[in-house]
Formats: structure tokens, C-alpha cells, sequence
């Protein structure tokens, strides 16, 4: 069965990568048929900026499940989409952050600044998303041959920044605490999976240093 899986996901690999793109812009078809139609209401900002926050996140833990899924159901083909799925977490992220200061300040940089120190919780929010945006860019396989072990440790930050991004999450919330609370159960099960892939990235550090 999971040779069968694998031949497919090889086999149809750029027709199945047309229909992951698809589904990954899903969040944002709807969330413009949300603002035409109203049903975020007359003044819909904070709720775009929210669910772009959300589909960011949630897309984040998607490419966390799939090393764990792809080692329990030996399908390493799987592996293969992990690239193009990792960067909509940027795409997301930079929408988020783009509504945030398009559409909700109005790009009045002296307000941005205010915000910032009335709500550090932003400047978290703005660690992660350079984070994800170096990350971004060193995807491609060129730089990844380049870089070596330190693509390695650029690429293993995705285990903080979800972290920085829960609080993150948590902490921009005027109230409720359910949902916060569900990703953090989530996110905790997902680390507990890759618990070696964690452990490895942590010791790449004290074998760098060793070697200098």
C-alpha cells in the first residue's frame, strides 16, 4: 500500500503539486468572498487580519505533521511537497502582516511605532515572520547545498518560531482562551513526534561550536 502511495505521489508529482497549490489559496479565496459579502461585517479589519494569522499558523503545523506522517506510514515521497507547502506559511505571514499595515494603519509609520510599544507582542510577531522570510529564501536547493549544516540550524528555528508565534497569537487576543489553548495541545503533540528531529537540531549547535 505505501509503495503504491509513493509511486503515485512521485509518479503525478507536478499534477498533485497544481492541486496543493489550489487548496493552499483556498483560505484566501474565502477570505475575499468573507469581506465582498459582508459576512465578516461593516468593519472587517481586525477579523482579515486574524484569519490570516490563522491560515499562517495553521499551514505551519501542517508541514510539522508531515515528517511524522511520512516516517509512521513510510512514504517519503511525501517529504517532496514539504517546500512548496513551507513557503504559503510565508505567503500567509506576509499577508497578515501586510493587512496589518495596509489596511488596519493605513501605513502611517509613527502609529506602527506606537503600536509597538504599546503592544510588544508585535515585535514577536515581527521575529517570526524574518525568520520565516530567511527561510523562505534559502529554500531553494542551490543555497541549501551552500550552506550545509548551517541550513540545517537556519531551517530547525521553525520549532521556536512556533512557539514565538503562539504567544504571539495568545498575547493579541483581547479575550478567550480556548483556542490558544487547543494549538498549544497541538503544537505540544507535534513536538513530542519530531522529539529527535528537536534534539538532533539542538546538538548541531554544540558539534559547530566543537568544530571552530
Amino acid at each position: 500500500m505505501s509503495k503504491a502511495i509513493n509511486k503515485t505521489l512521485a509518479s503525478y508529482r507536478w499534477q498533485l503539486k497544481g492541486l496543493l497549490h489550489l487548496l493552499l489559496l483556498c483560505p484566501l479565496f474565502y477570505c475575499v468572498l468573507a469581506v465582498v459579502n459582508g459576512w465578516w461585517g461593516g468593519d472587517p479589519v481586525q477579523a482579515i487580519i486574524h484569519y490570516l494569522a490563522n491560515s499562517a499558523l495553521n499551514i505551519l503545523l501542517i508541514t510539522l505533521c508531515l515528517a511524522p506522517v511520512s516516517r509512521k506510514f513510510k512514504l517519503p515521497s511525501l517529504l517532496g511537497y514539504r517546500r512548496l507547502i513551507g513557503l504559503y506559511v510565508f505567503v500567509y505571514a506576509l499577508l497578515h502582516l501586510a493587512a496589518y499595515l495596509v489596511i488596519d494603519l493605513g501605513l502611517d509609520w509613527q502609529l506602527f511605532w506606537q503600536e509597538n510599544i504599546q503592544r510588544p507582542y508585535i515585535w514577536l510577531g515581527m521575529v517570526a515572520f524574518v525568520v520565516l522570510l530567511a527561510m523562505s529564501i534559502t529554500s531553494l536547493k542551490a543555497l541549501q547545498q551552500k550552506l550545509g549544516r548551517r541550513w540545517l540550524q537556519l531551517h530547525g528555528l521553525v520549532y521556536p518560531i512556533t512557539l514565538l508565534v503562539l504567544v504571539h497569537f495568545w498575547w493579541s487576543l483581547k479575550s478567550g482562551w480556548l483556542e490558544p489553548v487547543l494549538y498549544l495541545v497541538v503544537v505540544a503533540g507535534l513536538f513530542s513526534l519530531r522529539k529527535l528531529q528537536i534534539q538532533r537540531w539542538l546538538s548541531s549547535f554544540n558539534n559547530t561550536s566543537h568544530s571552530k
